[in-house]
């Protein structure tokens, strides 16, 4: 059974760090790449950042690019997002997702298992 469970959210002010962990079992961590979304209220859930199967690839929405850094820790099965000079825009719930299909990509029907969510909330 697949699991994926994201932590690390919270409340934060403008301009602050948080660092998100999404924790992977019942699959070979190394067959799939995966991937960052968030979603707010009454909006689609959207793509923030992505890292291929072997961690060499990396991709990133426009709007968090030098802000934010996706990672992957094979040894604890474990995938991160660094994010940085936060802002009230980056107040959503963010998801991991998992798939063995394409690389880095930024549309949700490539990834098969997606976690529980998280929610991040900035202040102003």
């Amino acid at each position: 059974q697949v699991q994926l469970v994201e932590s690390g959210g919270g409340l934060v002010q403008a301009g602050g760090s948080l660092r998100l962990s999404c924790a992977a079992s019942g699959r070979t961590f190394s067959d799939d790449n995966m991937g960052w979304f968030r979603q707010v209220p009454g909006k689609e859930r959207e793509f923030v950042a992505a890292i291929s199967r072997s961690g060499f690839v990396t991709r990133y929405t426009d709007a968090v690019k030098g802000r934010f850094t996706v990672s992957r820790d094979f040894a604890k099965s474990t995938m991160y997002l660094q994010m940085t000079s936060l802002k009230p825009e980056d107040t959503a719930v963010y998801f991991c997702a998992a798939g063995s299909r394409g690389t880095t990509e930024i549309e949700r029907h490539w990834y098969d298992y997606w976690g529980q969510g998280t929610q991040v909330t900035v202040s102003s």
